[in-house]
């Protein structure tokens, strides 16, 4: 028998041919979803060896080693329970938590937000980018759901299609993009030039579609008007919810795209990093979840040309959807994405 966990944290025991079935299981379904490669067989053996592997925490093996990338920290993500103020949680995050980059953000981690408040955040940046020694990333959401009524300027799509007015709700998702990428644009350059060694779109298409190509449009004018700045972009989901339907990029639809379809555009418009998210089951096994989100990472290396970090937080990449998550779990995954996802980073 083998102590593992359930999607939703729970731990549970379990004989080690049910493992092997939950593996198979999420190695399929992903499969299946996403129309890509399923795992190899010694590819599901070495994630049955990661799951079951003694001790309640576990690490790769020398020469595997990939960076990370985190976000927000300086808007309470670490540390907690004592009272320290944005530079001090950034300066932790690098000389205690042993993170390669830092993230520096808003308390309202919003790019709409930011705009109001973007002089003062450059300051901030600038002195956080004297006191750091890795590289410092400003992020955001580009939170197109920002732009819509009541408090926003354009109508609010969420209200017009349940009303049938469909035209009427792509007209408003179209006009909100284009506020959005003014204002993705303006806070980007403000952070860049006030010393921020990257910048990151994070939780992208969380709005849907329109969403998806307002970072995208962002980052290629980003790229144009700086071509050295790096350009991190986070995903929201696995798969791009069409709120829209018709929007296109590069030619290609953006409703309903993959990871491995998502990272290929995010390409053309200039994104140096990618992170792809792959949502988290909480009524099936930890196994099922790791084996599902491990099949789409590996899709989305293989199809990419630049580097691939994919989200290992909160509910997504095969981590338990429960607030505190259990280093068991946090480890595995990590192993796994590093040695069998073939990630470049998390």
């Amino acid at each position: 028998m083998v102590l593992t966990r359930f999607g939703d944290g729970e731990l549970i025991e379990v004989d080690g041919s049910k493992i092997k079935e939950d593996l198979q299981a999420g190695m399929e379904d992903a499969s299946d979803r996403g129309k890509i490669a399923p795992l190899r067989s010694e590819d599901l053996d070495r994630l049955y060896e990661i799951c079951t592997r003694p001790g309640k925490m576990v690490g790769v093996e020398k020469g595997n080693e990939i960076i990370m990338t985190g976000d927000s920290p300086s808007i309470g993500s670490v540390p907690r329970g004592f009272s320290v103020n944005r530079l001090q949680m950034l300066q932790t995050y690098e000389r205690v938590c042993g993170m390669d980059t830092a993230e520096s953000g808003f308390i309202d981690y919003s790019y709409k937000a930011v705009k109001t408040v973007a002089t003062e955040e450059r300051s901030w940046v600038e002195q956080a980018s004297h006191l750091l020694t890795i590289p410092l990333f400003y992020g955001a959401m580009p939170d197109l759901g920002r732009y819509s009524r009541p408090d926003g300027p354009v109508h609010n799509w969420a209200e017009l299609l349940p009303q049938g007015k469909i035209g009427e709700s792509r007209d408003a998702q179209e006009e909100a993009a284009e506020y959005c990428i003014k204002d993705l644009v303006y806070v980007a350059s403000e952070m860049y030039e006030g010393g921020a060694e990257g910048i990151d779109f994070d939780t992208t298409g969380a709005a849907g579609d329109a969403d998806f190509y307002a970072a995208l449009k962002a980052a290629e004018i980003l790229k144009e008007k700086y071509p050295d700045i790096c350009i991190e972009m986070g995903m929201a989901g696995e798969f791009v919810l069409g709120m829209h339907g018709r929007l296109t990029y590069d030619g290609v639809r953006l409703a309903g795209l993959y990871p491995h379809e998502q990272v290929k555009l995010a390409e053309k418009a200039g994104v140096t990093i990618f992170g792809p998210v792959i949502n988290n089951n909480s009524k099936k096994s930890f196994a099922f979840n790791l084996a599902r989100a491990v099949t789409y990472c590996r899709a989305c290396v293989e199809a990419a040309n630049i580097p691939v970090h994919p989200n290992v937080g909160l509910g997504v990449g095969g981590v338990t959807t429960v607030e505190v998550l259990p280093v068991d779990v946090v480890s595995r995954v990590s192993v796994a994405m590093a040695e069998v996802g073939k990630a470049d980073g998390l």
